[in-house]
């Protein structure tokens, strides 16, 4: 099972099925596109400025890997470290964009794809309307006599003791 994150507008109210026409549920695992194709998923998903971050990282990676002269093997594997971590961030930074860009997560869902996801999403944004508000829980009582300082057990000089 996979975790999705439901985004919709800021304004959207719940319950109102025409902002789910807007809507974007994004994946909460590794990404195998932004593995192998690195800057350019984040360019398909219209991630401009990550998407030219990590172009500039790739290329001052391979830069730093030529400079330094390190053996071809070693490269390869730092390479594929690298594109390891854009993997599992990749999806962090399409949610990170998505909220700056005035689109917050509304909703989680577990589901085992993104067909079913989408349907669990859609149906508890529909029903949110008839569901009643979660009210706040009830504040707790003060109590109205003062504790005593326990006192302190180790170097430092008893709480009670005035200075």
């Amino acid at each position: 099972m996979t975790t999705y994150t439901l985004h919709l507008p800021r304004d959207a109210r719940p319950g109102d099925p025409s902002a789910l026409d807007e809507s974007e549920l994004v994946k909460d695992a590794f990404s195998w596109g932004a593995f192998f194709f690195t800057f350019l998923w984040f360019f398909v998903h219209r991630l401009w400025l990550a998407g030219l971050a990590v172009l500039l990282l790739v290329l001052a990676f391979g830069g730093l890997m030529a400079l330094l002269d390190v053996h071809p093997l070693a490269g390869s594997v730092a390479q594929l470290l690298l594109q390891s971590l854009i993997g599992l961030e990749a999806n962090s930074l399409r949610r990170w964009t998505l909220s700056r860009r005035g689109r917050p997560a509304v909703d989680a869902v577990t589901a085992a794809d993104l067909d079913e996801a989408e349907a669990k999403a859609f149906a508890r944004w529909l029903d949110a309307k008839s569901a009643p508000l979660p009210r706040s829980p009830a504040p707790s009582p003060i109590l109205s006599t003062p504790r005593r300082p326990e006192p302190v057990i180790g170097l430092f000089p008893d709480a009670e003791r005035p200075r």
